[in-house]
């Protein structure tokens, strides 16, 4: 079933500590139902606020994006899905997408791949070593993804179309890289406004600096659940 407009925002809290973090919550109040906490301020105590959003009725989006021998995925994972959160990154390395696949069974945490970050692009991966584009290497990890039992994948908004041939209409697509038009696009390099991922085929739109840099963070995430609500009903 496809979540309410609200529930299709997650706000990355990407701040240095939990008292920036609970003061943005404050702020925000009832317009975001949805959070993405990760490396910076899990490390921070992020974590403990993680369960605290939880069981206060919010749902978390822990952006670790674990890459290790599959027993140490497999445990991370296990610990994850304890704590109530609702998706947990990993990367879509065949072996650490096997572990956490096996590791969550029984809980209701839903792991993400990501494939490709969407701050590299072609260049950065020959620099890396891969003898493929970008888009090649995302399509085949998706496909090994859905073929392993992933619950979604973390695309950019402009590989969300070419990806549902390849996995499908059930997987979830969650994607960074949301501006709003005329909104800086920072270190991302695969953006797009709210209205195009939507209309591209994005269940769940991260937003972060756009909502958590404004004047009025509320309007602002106001704003963007407008926008989405609209670009689900085939509005403008």
């Amino acid at each position: 079933m496809t979540p309410n407009p609200r529930e299709r925002l997650i706000v990355a809290l990407d701040v240095a500590n939990v008292r920036e973090a609970d003061a943005m919550v404050e702020r925000l109040g009832d317009a975001v139902s949805f959070y993405k906490i990760g490396y910076q301020l899990a490390f921070g105590g992020g974590l403990p606020l993680a369960e605290a959003l939880v069981r206060a009725g919010k749902q978390v989006f822990l952006d670790m994006k674990l890459h290790d021998i599959g027993n140490s995925v497999a445990g991370g994972v296990a610990s994850v899905a304890r704590m109530g959160v609702t998706f947990l990154t990993v990367h879509a390395f065949p072996q650490t997408m096997k572990a956490a696949v096996e590791a969550r069974a029984g809980s209701a945490l839903k792991i993400l791949a990501v494939t490709v970050l969407t701050s590299y692009d072609d260049i950065d991966l020959s620099e890396s070593g891969y003898q493929m584009s970008v888009d090649d290497l995302v399509a085949r990890r998706a496909q090994q993804a859905s073929d392993i039992g992933v619950d979604g994948l973390v695309c950019s908004p402009e590989e969300a179309s070419p990806l549902r041939l390849v996995v499908g209409p059930e997987m979830l697509f969650v994607t960074p890289g949301i501006r709003p038009a005329g909104a800086a696009s920072g270190d991302q390099k695969r953006v797009a406004t709210p209205s195009q991922a939507i209309a591209a085929g994005a269940d769940y739109l991260v937003v972060g600096r756009p909502i958590t840099g404004a004047s009025d963070p509320k309007a602002m995430a106001e704003k963007i659940v407008a926008e989405i609500s609209a670009a689900s009903q085939g509005g403008p």
